[in-house]
């Protein structure tokens, strides 16, 4: 049975998303990220574990003031592993 989105009451799917994060001197972008999406009114939940992993990426290059970092994520869980 599908899950239904608490802000449309439309069906939720697995599928992927791009995730940013503005940094204020930089941005992060992974692509291909993991998620569950409504296919009535896209709005999208990642997974806990998905979501630690990003913010380890949002921390290193937060660290290395990185005006740009872009990253696909099935290369990120790889070097999580």
């Amino acid at each position: 049975m599908q899950s239904r989105c608490p802000l449309c009451n439309g069906y939720k799917v697995k599928s992927t998303t791009t995730f940013t994060a503005d940094l204020g001197f930089g941005v992060v972008v992974v692509r291909h990220v993991p998620a569950t999406v409504c296919e009535q009114c896209s709005a999208e939940w990642i997974d806990d574990d998905n979501a630690e992993l990003l913010e380890r990426i949002v921390l290193e290059a937060k660290n290395k003031q990185a005006m740009v970092e872009i990253s696909e994520f099935s290369a990120l869980e790889k070097l999580a592993s």
